[in-house]
């Protein structure tokens, strides 16, 4: 029986020298074995993969490359990712009863690289070529033909757009075109996109636009695009990258069928005679038609008739167009369609799905409106690294999503190469992902990445000021370091689970004292005004006086007003005000109330 050979992972280039240490042999022989074949090189000159593979088959090894390895995980983790998002919309459905369905493509990338021309191309190249109708009605969305396959295109381009609706849960998309002008190249938008397409686990295909111009650098753009982790497939990367001229209609064949590869290979499947369900595109008020919507299709067949539920609306579907304005009667999987008959607009984002009955989707409806309820009157708690070991020992997550913006690179690399030496060494089973490693400061983009995806952004050196507003509306932690061994001895302890909540004191109010009354068996009691915020029985209090703290940490023991108890007084109310322990109160003290709030 003949003997298996041991695998041995190569990289895509490596030195001789390295060759001969992965395998174990001397330097010499493996030069040998190099010029037997034909190849002259010296002890310290780099070759390729498939030369390397050549001398380790001869060695009795099998060669596996690492580039591609990475590539097969990246995939599996892909699939698994959206197997999870979209687990809600083909819950039930048996694998048996799954069929290929048409892509769903975005397009992302740089305000002015022609996202907008490039998707207005493909349209109307598709409506010329033979495409039944003309485009009569923007629904968002639209579908063409290549090669006798469909496509579906969502025609909101930017990756706001695309953030937003992960953010409502929705993915909103199977394929992202990272849109890139070759005379231009990658621009701070561009990034920005491709950071927003990996947190969404979805494939990435490369247009590079205005090849046509006098200016453009093909070259330039993939050198620049492979520095970011984005190498061309002939380059010996796995990202295809399509040249484009779309005002001469140059490159959209081979961008659609670039499209059509991914697809196959991804293999998108959804049951077409399943239960009916899907996205919100895009809604509005028409003021001929009253509510119109536009429903992406990703599971059964929609039909006219059906009783639709989305988010807290819902309606009997009363008429149905394509998105050439035709009224139709049913809609596939990847379908568009725009709808009337929900009863008010949905947020885009929103998932629908088809119930029997009208009275079941007004149950479904009241039920959800009691825990918007019950949710709007609780506060939503911000997920923060704290959080982080809880959810994992509850199964909720197995990774912590992060990102990074630092003052200068000359901090970012450390802070990066150290959080992915800590990950690699945890555990717990917990890996960090990095989303984004950037300088600069926190923007409106990062925010809106870590709230779609759950991630905690890590500000070294840099101002963060400016987002604090938009992260609590987002419920997103910023945290702020200025030393790194603090930043990455957090990250350590999160990942062991031992990372203590951290508490900041909250000033609720500030009152000025007045007049003193001693009062047997009280004390000292301090008729005071309030001057701003409320005065909080419940809160600790610090008294100063010109300016300097003489007491701190103090418990309220009473709070009145004239001779009753009371919580609480407001801004521009007089009351008396006793501390535990304190009787030496002046005319003039100011007095702070304080509550200890968690930090994000």
């Amino acid at each position: 029986m003949a003997k298996e050979k041991r695998a041995v992972l190569v990289p895509d280039y490596l030195t001789v020298r390295e060759l001969a240490e992965l395998i174990q042999a001397s330097p010499i022989e493996v030069m040998k074995k190099l010029i037997a074949s034909g190849t002259m090189v010296s002890i310290n000159q780099q070759i390729d993969f498939d030369t390397a593979a050549i001398v380790i088959g001869d060695m009795g090894f099998e060669a596996v490359s690492a580039s591609a390895l990475e590539a097969e995980e990246a995939q599996k983790k892909r699939t698994e990712e959206l197997n999870k998002k979209y687990e809600q919309i083909y819950a039930g459905e048996k694998p048996e009863n799954m069929r290929p369905r048409p892509p769903i493509v975005t397009i992302l990338g740089h305000v002015d690289h022609g996202k907008t021309t490039l998707l207005d191309t493909i349209r109307s190249t598709n409506v010329a070529g033979g495409e039944a109708g003309g485009i009569t009605q923007h629904i968002g969305a639209y579908r063409v033909q290549h090669q006798g396959q469909a496509i579906t295109f969502l025609d909101t381009p930017g990756h706001e757009a695309f953030t937003a609706m992960r953010a409502r849960g929705a993915q909103g998309a199977d394929i992202a075109i990272l849109v890139v002008a070759a005379d231009d190249g990658v621009m701070p938008t561009t990034r920005e996109a491709i950071n927003h397409a990996r947190a969404a686990n979805v494939p990435i295909i490369v247009a590079i636009t205005k090849v046509d111009k006098s200016n453009a650098n093909v070259d330039r753009v993939k050198q620049q695009l492979a520095d970011l982790g984005l190498v061309p497939d002939d380059w010996n990367g796995d990202t295809m990258m399509i040249p484009v001229a779309a005002l001469k209609k140059q490159g959209i064949d081979d961008l659609l069928g670039a499209i059509l590869l991914v697809a196959e290979s991804n293999n998108f499947l959804a049951n077409p005679n399943g239960t009916p369900r899907g996205v919100v595109i895009e809604s509005r008020m028409d003021k001929n038609k009253g509510t119109l919507v536009t429903l992406l299709v990703m599971n059964g067949t929609l039909k006219l008739g059906d009783v639709v539920v989305v988010g807290t609306a819902y309606g009997r579907i009363r008429a149905m167009y394509n998105d050439q304005g035709k009224t139709i009667k049913q809609a596939e999987p990847s379908t568009p369609v725009s709808v009337l008959g929900l009863n008010e607009l949905p947020q885009p984002g929103d998932r629908f799905e088809v119930v029997k009955t009208d009275k079941e989707a007004r149950a479904i409806v009241a039920e959800r409106q009691s825990e918007q309820q019950k949710q709007s009157a609780q506060p939503q708690r911000t997920f923060s690294l704290e959080d982080l070991f809880a959810n994992i020992q509850a199964g909720q997550s197995k990774e912590l999503n992060l990102i990074i913006k630092a003052d200068v690179n000359g901090s970012l690399q450390p802070i990066v190469d150290s959080i992915k030496e800590l990950s690699d060494k945890n555990t717990e089973g917990i890996k960090v992902r990095i989303l984004a490693a950037e300088v600069g400061r926190v923007t409106e983009s990062d925010i809106m990445l870590a709230s779609a995806s759950n991630a905690i952004i890590i500000g070294f050196n840099v101002d963060v000021s400016s987002a604090r507003q938009s992260a609590a509306a987002h419920h997103v932690e910023i945290r702020s370091y200025d030393i790194i061994y603090k930043l990455l001895e957090d990250i350590e302890l999160a990942l062991k689970g031992m990372l203590e909540p951290k508490y900041e004191p909250k000033t609720v109010g500030v009152a000025e004292v007045r007049q003193l009354f001693r009062i047997s068996k009280v004390g000292v009691v301090a008729g005071s005004y309030i001057l701003e915020g409320e005065a909080r029985r419940n809160a600790k209090a610090r008294v100063l006086r010109a300016g300097k703290v003489i007491l701190d940490g103090a418990s309220v023991s009473s709070l009145k007003r004239f001779n009753e108890d009371v919580r609480e007084v407001r801004t521009g109310f007089e009351c008396g005000i006793s501390l535990d322990g304190f009787n030496e109160f002046v005319e003039g003290d100011k007095i702070e109330f304080y509550v200890m709030e968690r930090v994000n």
